[in-house]
């Protein structure tokens, strides 16, 4: 089956994407989950999407929440969260990834930002599955255009704009974030990123975790994944993206992006290159 992962345990269990060839920074994802786990993981970029059938539950800063059929999911950029089915059956679910340029491009607005990760609005739930469906479907680029610009116009009902960035960028811990992801080949120990914040180890490893909700071997290997993800597209062998981010061999990097994303490297290379 198109798009299952040789790691999902459950026929039911797939995922697929989807760039687009004249536009670089969009990626769209369908995917029907029910036995599947996602560990923490990011996209540097705004998610959108539709829940179309069952219910998910996942983390997100810090917080549980339901996403039940009939809901929108609305993500800001990096935000590391995970996700899991709620319901008998999994849920079935549609999203797209745009990274901020492309967002302001389209839109002709800078500095999106949604405040509410579940909107439950079974109507513009309906519309966003729609737009998604046709993009899927689409190889027009004129069209594929016109569809974009009417799915922004949807989700720029739950944003705000023109607003600076959010508190969490702007944080301490920001040069710990820049620093693991310069560092993704690297064997980083705790008292290493403490001392980049002048704390001791366990007090930098205890304010961490209430900043951001997850531990920094988390984030890094979130960081890792998006890395590996980004090389992939490329069109890079599975082999290099292991080595050049930090992972022990290919069976490593197959695991644990498997783990992030529910598709293994190579499946995912296939997608979205072909």
């Amino acid at each position: 089956m198109q798009g299952v992962p040789e790691h999902f345990t459950s026929e039911k269990d797939r995922a697929q994407f989807r760039h687009l060839a004249h536009l670089p920074g969009v990626e769209l994802y369908q995917a029907h989950i029910e036995h599947y786990a996602f560990e923490p993981h990011t996209h540097e970029a705004f998610g959108i999407g539709a829940i179309e059938q069952g219910a998910e539950r996942f983390r997100y800063r810090g917080a549980e929440h339901l996403a039940p059929a009939g809901s929108l999911t609305l993500m800001n950029p990096d935000e590391i969260h995970t996700g899991r089915a709620e319901t008998p059956g999994g849920w079935r679910y549609q999203m797209i990834y745009l990274e901020p340029d492309v967002v302001e491009q389209i839109s002709g607005e800078r500095n999106w930002s949604f405040h509410d990760v579940v909107r439950h609005h079974p109507a513009d739930a309906g519309h966003m599955s729609l737009l998604l469906n046709r993009l899927w479907r689409s190889t027009e680029p004129l069209e594929i255009d016109g569809l974009l610009l009417a799915l922004l116009t949807l989700g720029r009902r739950y944003a705000r704009t023109g607003h600076s960035a959010p508190p969490q960028a702007r944080h301490r811990f920001s040069i710990v974030q820049d620093y693991l992801r310069e560092n993704l080949e690297q064997r980083i120990t705790l008292a290493e990123l403490a001392t980049l914040v002048d704390l001791s180890p366990y007090h930098f490893l205890r304010q961490f975790k209430a900043q951001y909700h997850v531990t920094p071997m988390q984030m890094l290997m979130a960081y890792r994944l998006f890395a590996a993800k980004q090389m992939l597209d490329r069109g890079i062998p599975a082999a290099h993206v292991a080595a050049a981010t930090g992972m022990t061999d290919q069976a490593h990097l197959t695991r644990a992006f498997t783990q992030r994303y529910g598709i293994t490297p190579a499946r995912y290379q296939k997608q979205v290159t072909r």
